[in-house]
Order: C-alpha cells, then sequence, then structure tokens
C-alpha cells in the first residue's frame, strides 16, 4: 500500500505529522513484543534446528531486497537450459521453525501477517527467527523450501518442483545497488551472470503478463519532507529491477497454484474481476489526471503506461487499487473449486513466497513440497484450511485500515498549509444513497484535485465526471480530516 513505508524525517515543524503517524500503533492496538512462552519456544527450536540433506550450496544463490532488510524470504540463482531457462527459487524453511500446535504457532494465527505502521514493523515472528535463524543472510547455510521452475524460450513456465534443500546466498544486494551493478556491469561474474538473466527472464514475463491481461502495482517508495513551511511529498520510482525480480515472484506463485489444483489440496489467492461500476470510476479519475484510460486498452496495459515519476500518474497508480477488490483466499481439499483466477495476475495464483512475513505462505509451502515428493500432505497443513481465510481476511483489514489512516494524516498535512485556496476538482462519485435508494442527509460527493493529487469529499450533491471548482475549507492532521466546499462560482 502506497504510505505505509513513509519515513518521517523529525523536524520541531512537523511535529503533528510525526505524533499523528506514531499514534497509529496504540489506536489500532498492535501487539507489543511476544510472550515468554513463545521466545522460549523460538530459542529452543533455533538450537535443535538441523539444515536438510539435500544440499545445493554449490549453487549462487543471491538476495535482492530493499537495504535495510532483514527479514529475507527469497535468494534465486538463475541460469540456461538450451533455449530456455532454469529458475532455482529458495524460500525460507519457516515451517521448519513453527512446531504445529505450539504456542508460536497459535501467535502468528492470531496477528496473520507482519504489520507496518510508518517508522515502525509489528513483525509475524520474533525477530531471532525472522532476522535470525530462518533468514537467507548471504554466507550462512539456510534451510529453504527451493523451487525448480523450468522456462521456455519464451518465458512460459515448463514445469515446477519444490524440494526442502541447504542452500547459501553469496551476495545480500540492495535494489538501487543490484540496478547499478547490472546497467554499469561492476558485479562479480556469478552476480553479473543471474543479474543478466534477472533482466532477460523478467523482461520476457512482464510481455507474458500483457499478453495475458495481467496488471502490476509498482508503487514506488515515499517520504514527507517540510520545506519551506509547507509538506511536500517526495518519492522513489520503482527501478526495472524490482519489476523484474517481482515477477520471478509471481511466477513461483502460479507454479505452486498449479501444484496445489493438480494435486487437488491447496489454497488458492483468488479476485473476482473489475466490476463496471469500479471501472467507470477509475476512468472519471484517469480523466480528472490529464491521462485518460482508453476504451481498447486493458487496464494492466494502461497501468504499465504510467510514468510513477509524475505525481499525477502515481496517483493514478493509488487508485488503481479500487479495481483490485474483492482478494480472498479459496481453500480445497478434494475437489478444484470452480473460481481459480487471480484476476489481477490473470491466472490462478497462490500466497508462497514471503512465509517471514505472511502466514498462509507457511501451509502452501508445506502443501506443495508434499504433492511434488508425491507423499501425504501434513495433516496439520490441512487442519489449517478451513481458517486460514478467515484469519487472513482479518489481518489484512487491519493492514488496510493503518495503510488508509496512514494515507489520509499525509494527505492533511500535504494541505494543512492551503486552508482557503481554491482547486480545480473532477467529481468522481456523487453522495451515498441509503437502503431505499434515497441520497443520505449530509450530502457529500467525492471529488479528485489534482495538485497534490487527493481523493476527497466536498459536501454537496455534485455530478459525476463534472469539472467543479472547490474550497479548502479546513485540515486537521490529527483527526485525518479534509473537508472540501463548492466555491460560489459553481
Amino acid at each position: 500500500m502506497p504510505y505505509s513505508h513513509i519515513g518521517v524525517r523529525s523536524s520541531a515543524a512537523q511535529q503533528s505529522l510525526a505524533q499523528a503517524l506514531a499514534a497509529l500503533s496504540d489506536e489500532f492496538k498492535l501487539p507489543d513484543g511476544f510472550g515468554a512462552d513463545v521466545l522460549a519456544e523460538v530459542d529452543a527450536v533455533i538450537a535443535g534446528h538441523q539444515l536438510p540433506a539435500p544440499d545445493l550450496t554449490a549453487l549462487p544463490f543471491i538476495t535482492i531486497d530493499p537495504p535495510s532488510s532483514q527479514d529475507l524470504d527469497q535468494a534465486m540463482y538463475l541460469e540456461r537450459s538450451g533455449d530456455g531457462y532454469v529458475v532455482h527459487y529458495a524460500i525460507a524453511d519457516v515451517p521448519s521453525f513453527v512446531p504445529a500446535g505450539g504456542p508460536l504457532d497459535a501467535e502468528t494465527r492470531r496477528r496473520g501477517q507482519t504489520v507496518y505502521t510508518p517508522g515502525q514493523r509489528i513483525p509475524l515472528h520474533p525477530l531471532p527467527l525472522s532476522e535470525g535463524a530462518a533468514s537467507l543472510f548471504a554466507n550462512d547455510p539456510r534451510s529453504a523450501y527451493v523451487w525448480e521452475i523450468h522456462l521456455d524460450a519464451d518465458g512460459s513456465q515448463s514445469s515446477a518442483t519444490v524440494r526442502r534443500a541447504t542452500v547459501q546466498s553469496i551476495a545480500k544486494l540492495g535494489y538501487e545497488e543490484a540496478q547499478e551493478m547490472h546497467d554499469a556491469g561492476t558485479a562479480p561474474a556469478a552476480v553479473a551472470g543471474i543479474l543478466a538473466l534477472l533482466a532477460e527472464i523478467g523482461t520476457k514475463r512482464i510481455a507474458l503478463e500483457r499478453a495475458r491481461g495481467g496488471a502490476s502495482l509498482n508503487v514506488p517508495a515515499q517520504e514527507v519532507e517540510f520545506v519551506d513551511g509547507k509538506y511536500v511529498l517526495k518519492f522513489r520510482p520503482n527501478l526495472p529491477i524490482e519489476d523484474w525480480n517481482a515477477q520471478i515472484s509471481l511466477l513461483t506463485g502460479m507454479a505452486a497454484a498449479q501444484v496445489m489444483i493438480e494435486g487437488k489440496v491447496g489454497i488458492l489467492r483468488t479476485m473476482p474481476a473489475p466490476d463496471e461500476e469500479a471501472i467507470a470510476a477509475y476512468r472519471l479519475q484517469s480523466v480528472a489526471l490529464g491521462e485518460p484510460w482508453g476504451e481498447d486498452l486493458a487496464y494492466g496495459a494502461y497501468l504499465r503506461t504510467l510514468n510513477t515519476a509524475d505525481p499525477k500518474h502515481l496517483a493514478l497508480m493509488h487508485a488503481a487499487t479500487t479495481l483490485f477488490r474483492g482478494a480472498g483466499y479459496t481453500p480445497f481439499n478434494g475437489e478444484v473449486p470452480e473460481h481459480v483466477l487471480q484476476a489481477a495476475v490473470a491466472a490462478p495464483y497462490a500466497h508462497t513466497t514471503a512465509p517471514l512475513r505472511r502466514l498462509v505462505d507457511r501451509f502452501v509451502l508445506a502443501i506443495c513440497a508434499s504433492l511434488c515428493a508425491k507423499e501425504e500432505v501434513p495433516d496439520w497443513a490441512i487442519a489449517a484450511l478451513d481458517e486460514l481465510p478467515e484469519i487472513m481476511a482479518a489481518s489484512n483489514q487491519l493492514a488496510n485500515k493503518i495503510d488508509r489512516a496512514a494515507i489520509d494524516t499525509v494527505e492533511a498535512a500535504l494541505l494543512s498549509h492551503r486552508v482557503g485556496s481554491e482547486f480545480d476538482a473532477v467529481v468522481l462519485a456523487g453522495p451515498k444513497k441509503n437502503g431505499h435508494g434515497s441520497k443520505v442527509a449530509a450530502a457529500r460527493s467525492s471529488i479528485q484535485i489534482q495538485e497534490p493529487a487527493v481523493t476527497a469529499y466536498c459536501d454537496g450533491d455534485l455530478e459525476p465526471g463534472t469539472v467543479v471548482r472547490v474550497t479548502l475549507a479546513s485540515v486537521d492532521i490529527a483527526k485525518r480530516s479534509i473537508k472540501f466546499v463548492a466555491s460560489p462560482q459553481n
């Protein structure tokens, strides 16, 4: 989500924003630390942990993550095979560190996922595990679930299997560092070969995504600064290597889904196609921000035309989340469900590449490895299938609420110096209606202003699709409130 990783630089001038963001943890009652029983179990499991017998440490895996990351879920090694490729993708072996039915298992089910607030992270697992024994650090042998995915010359998958093995990364790279190495040709030989193939495979997978009608939301990291008495939003556009890297993760999630569908047991990440109302509203926003979405262009292809270095395009990328609604988890055992597609991916898909930060991935890994080995799926994994959708839905809802609160806080800060100013706005939607189809008494319409690119409410019954002049009546950073009123000339 767009503002969950904002770094707020400390200065007296923006204490109100910093305080409002810091208060989110208390407001949403986020957990503070882990219980003694959980930490004792983690210490015992780490002390007794043994690496799996299959030894793949001869393969020079690398990790590519944000530079500050210590919870390293994935490592990759890429190689050619004839005119195609082999993707070796190692995923942190979290299942071997979480005894079924123990205190840590129970606590991770309560949390569901790692939750981010601006400047703070509430981890799914205790740090000795997520940033220690299970993290795929460079130069340390680690237990992992290793996917071996064979690709044809055009990048399409021909086969995929996964098994537990011991791996060892040779390099921990940040995104900018990896991009610079690739562009300048300065990487060590083993790393350079992987980066070159990542660019090649990633580009081909992007082409396949476009062909099947998939869509990716690549929203850049952002930071709020206080400059000359005004809050301003600065951001770092995504690098090509981040997109290529994401394609490897998507490929693995699609492979996991196919393994479970063929085995008739597992849990998929599913999502319906966007409805007509959401598409119509998004088309209005694209007009409001000067980059109309043409009727003849699929929404995934349209999103790839956006340049996130342009604030208006960035706002459109954020607003595109309205097209990605209704996502959920679909478990099955013995019979494949009728609806298996994830509409944004435009293919069956499963969460499997981030078990240190997301609960459901732990179960998907264990299920897929068992199916590939033609072994019985563990009872603990099957027993969890029915409750996982509810756990993940609750944790996703919490994460989304926190992100929404952060967005509202930041947008209020960005507009705080402009109370009384007038703006041109496009009306996105008229007042909501009650259950009888009548408009609610306190009518207000949804609007989009261009600079800064903010969506907000304006008092009054306004016609969707029209351009109106509005006045910023009030802003309250602490309450995350922005109020516009229609200017008199309307």
